[in-house]
Formats: structure tokens, sequence, C-alpha cells
């Protein structure tokens, strides 16, 4: 990757986020548009069930409650379905943070603005399918969004823009990954379909994000650097603030949606591997002790996946010995 702006060596006094908004203008710009060619339109009322909708109680005298057997999808993919669209609720927060953080202007506004409009998508059709298919129940729902959004989303990485662009290039392929395992276990062929589209379009954001993460790596490799160990080190994803996010995260882990061993294999390692970052060389003495600290971490992560692994199995083989007996 060739970049024109100059290299101001590895001092972090070099750096400032104005600077590297600038130095990184023309990066936004290519990833832009290679992005613009390869994503493709989709409508998403057209991967909606809307002949198995009917009327839900309220002013409509025919309204039938809402009940759990009404929906072919699992237990665990229902509490699933909620997180994943809670999160995607929050979108005006996050679009008030990252247009914060890159600005409304040039490539950078261009790229905030498209990046929600896509988003905007995911919100759209999941709640659709859910209300349509009678996947959830309307009313719960309904509170949890209103409390979610009331309560506001404040991001652990808005204290500058490379933590924000490290942190989403490792947040876009979580969801990406949330997502296709949530369509695998839901026991629904529609919603599989319908979250293997929303997948795809995380990964193209994954894969612009992961690259301008790379070109920051170039012009500032400390600094960059430092940004990767705070983020991973430290990484929540956003939707840790909605009511009962705790114990439907961890019915998520057991239900292998998304655990310890899926996020340090299929979210983490793949994109330190793809950049290298454990291998850049070069660095100065405070990008040395962040990559130490990085590599100690997933040491300590990859121990702590293969103990929850072990507790898995064994809460596997109890059911299995439960169910046979």
């Amino acid at each position: 990757m060739s970049i024109t702006s100059p290299h101001l060596g590895s001092s972090s006094d070099a750096w400032t986020d104005a600077r590297l908004l600038f130095a990184l203008e023309e990066v936004v710009e290519k990833e832009l548009n290679r992005h613009l060619k390869v994503a493709k339109d989709w409508m998403p009322h057209e991967y909606v069930p809307w002949t198995d909708g009917r009327n839900f109680p309220g002013f409509f005298e025919d309204g039938e409650e809402w009940e759990r057997g009404q929906s072919k999808v699992t237990e665990v993919g229902r509490i699933a379905l909620v997180v994943n669209l809670l999160t995607e609720d929050n979108l005006p927060s996050y679009h008030h943070e990252i247009a914060t953080l890159f600005g409304r202007n040039g490539a950078w506004g261009t790229w905030v603005h498209r990046w929600t409009a896509e988003e905007g998508r995911h919100g759209i059709v999941m709640r659709d399918y859910l209300l349509t298919s009678r996947a959830v129940d309307p009313d719960q729902l309904e509170r949890f969004r209103m409390a979610h959004m009331a309560e506001g989303y404040e991001s652990d990485n808005a204290h500058s823009m490379l933590h924000s662009v490290a942190y989403v290039a490792f947040q876009e392929l979580a969801t990406r990954v949330s997502h296709r395992n949530t369509g695998h276990q839901s026991g629904d062929p529609v919603c599989d379909r319908m979250l293997a589209r929303i997948s795809t379009d995380e990964n193209l954001h994954m894969v612009f994000y992961r690259n301008l993460l790379a070109a920051a790596f170039e012009l500032a490799p400390d600094l960059t650097m430092q940004s990767v160990r705070d983020v991973v080190v430290d990484f929540r994803m956003p939707g840790h603030g909605m009511p009962g996010f705790e114990r439907a995260a961890a019915q998520m882990a057991i239900g292998e949606i998304y655990n310890l061993r899926i996020h340090h294999d299929d979210v983490i390692q793949p994109v330190l591997r793809y950049l290298k970052v454990m291998d850049i060389s070069g660095l100065g003495p405070e990008g040395l002790k962040a990559q130490e600290e990085l590599g100690l971490y997933m040491g300590g992560l990859n121990s702590e996946a293969s103990k929850f692994d072990e507790k898995l199995a064994a809460r596997k083989a109890r059911m299995a010995a439960r169910a046979a007996g």
C-alpha cells in the first residue's frame, strides 16, 4: 500500500487526530470507491415473510396475543435476535459517535453517511421479520428498545479517532459472526437467509475499516499498535448496556452463537493475522510494549477459551446422558 501523505515516524508526538484524519483521507476515498463497486443494493422487504403476518391486540378487533409457539425460531435464536436487533437500534448514537470523530465532510463524511444508510437496513428487516413471523413478544421488544435507546450509547473508544477505527475493524467482524451464527442456530431458513444478507454488509464494513487500520499502521505504527492493544484488551460489544445483556450473552455463549472461542478464533485472530500485527518491526518503545502486551493477552484469551471449551463439552455430555437415560 502506498500512501502519499508524509510519514512522520513512530513518535506519538508527531500525530494528532486532525493530522491523521487528513493523512488518511485519500485511503478513505480509495476504500469508499472500492466499497461502492462491490456493495450490492438490496430491499429489506424482500426478506420478510409478509404472508405469515397477522394483527396484534390493540386497535384491531381480530388481534391475536403473542405466544412462543407461534414461531419456529429456537429459544437461543430468539434471544440472539433480540440482542442483535437492539444493538442495531442504537444506530443514531453510533452515527453521532463516528460523525463526531470522522467529520461530515469529504470522503470521511461520505463514508459515514453511506455506512449509516446501509446499517439502517439491518434494523428495518430484522424488526419486520421478528414481528411478522411472531418470533418475539412485541411489547417486550418495544420496552427493551425504549430502555436501551433512552440510556444512549457512549463508546469505550471515543477518546481518539484511531481507537475508534481499531474498534470497528474488530466489532464489524464480531457482528457479522454473531449474525451468521444466529441464523444457523435459528431453526428457520427464512431467518438464516435474512441474516446471511446482513452479514454480507457487515463483512464489507469490516474490510473497509481493516484496510484503513493497515494504512494507519504505515503512517503511525506506534500509536496504531497502542490503539489495537487497548481495543483488544478492553473489547466489549456495543450492546453491553441493554437490559438483561449479561444473561443473554451467557445463553448465546452456551448456544455457540458468540463465546470466548469464537471471539478468539473468528474475530480477533483473523484481523491480527491479516494485518501481521505481531510481525510489525521498527516500533519505538511504546509500540514494542503494546505489541508484547497484545501477544500476552492473546495467549491468555486462548487459555480462557480452552477452559470454556472444556466446560461446554462437559455440559453437552451431561445433557446427552440425561436425554439417553
